[in-house]
């Protein structure tokens, strides 16, 4: 395996000569099925690890590693890192790769072989850090899943494909404000923290990308709804997205009169449309309900 040779001397990180020669020596081929993009460029896996303020002390989760890009970034950064591949391939090579280029930092590093949506648990300290370059069609799924089952997880930054970036930074009366804006809202602070080109990544995909910050927040979403109650209204409320939440919860209610009804107890004026309402209106549409 050749080594890039970056301004401090030999680089333990990957470049695209190196990705391409351990793609071919695994006899990978990336995949759309899998929405696999591998990143080859050093500059911008250490950009991803300085966004997302990764400390020394931290315990990153890492979803998706494949060839290790930013594995080998972030353990030059944190205290340990817990990756989470699900293809076998990669899996398998993982930690020869840590081994190999950065033999120092390799008891810092845990595998997982699973498909991350299974993942109940982790080995060791548990997660401080989310950091992820995620598939873009389990994107969604997978980070609310992760903030969801790890609630150590303090600081999130995920690459993901632009168009999802935006759905999930955006705030209410956006265009593009819909379920995922409103589930990740019910975990976090959410804001958009850069766009990635395309060319760093191989191959190149036909969209760009786009990086989304999310810090837990400091005291969960004043209701006494649970969050499947509270998830169930906004479910619906974006199911049917051009109706007003009367029309579009009466399914949810058991009749446009039932949702009238629970609207009106909660201060929402049942004319108004999903797109317009925080997390913490709806959590008042379910706590009205309950």
């Amino acid at each position: 395996m050749s080594t890039t040779t970056g301004p401090d001397g030999p680089d333990a990180l990957l470049g695209p000569a190196d990705i391409r020669e351990l793609a071919a020596a695994l006899g990978v081929r990336p995949t759309k099925q899998k929405g696999q993009n591998f990143v080859i460029d050093a500059n911008t896996v250490r950009r991803i690890v300085r966004t997302a303020e990764v400390r020394p002390d931290d315990v990153v989760v890492e979803v998706g590693p494949g060839l290790g890009s930013l594995t080998l970034a972030l353990l030059e950064a944190a205290d340990r890192v817990t990756a989470v591949e699900i293809d076998d391939v990669l899996a398998a090579a993982l930690p020869a790769t840590i081994e190999a280029r950065m033999p120092a930092r390799k008891d810092r590093f845990a595998l997982v072989h699973s498909d991350a949506m299974l993942v109940r648990e982790l080995p060791g300290p548990q997660p401080t850090a989310l950091v992820a370059n995620l598939p873009y069609n389990v994107a969604v799924p997978v980070l609310l899943h992760m903030l969801d089952r790890f609630p150590t997880i303090e600081r999130t930054l995920v690459m993901v494909q632009a168009e999802v970036a935006d759905r999930l930074a955006a705030r209410p009366g956006n265009k593009v404000y819909g379920v995922p804006s409103v589930k990740a809202n019910w975990y976090a602070e959410v804001k958009r923290a850069g766009s990635i080109g395309r060319n760093v990544f191989w191959p190149a995909p036909n969209v760009d990308s786009g990086l989304v910050s999310l810090v837990r927040r400091a005291e969960p979403v004043d209701t006494t709804a649970t969050k499947a109650e509270v998830f169930a209204v906004v479910d619906a409320a974006f199911a049917q997205r051009r109706k007003t939440l009367r029309a579009a919860l009466a399914g949810w209610a058991g009749s446009p009169a039932a949702a009238e009804e629970a609207l009106v107890k909660a201060g929402i004026s049942p004319q108004a449309r999903g797109e317009a309402l925080t997390v913490e209106e709806f959590a008042r549409i379910a706590e009205a309900k309950a």
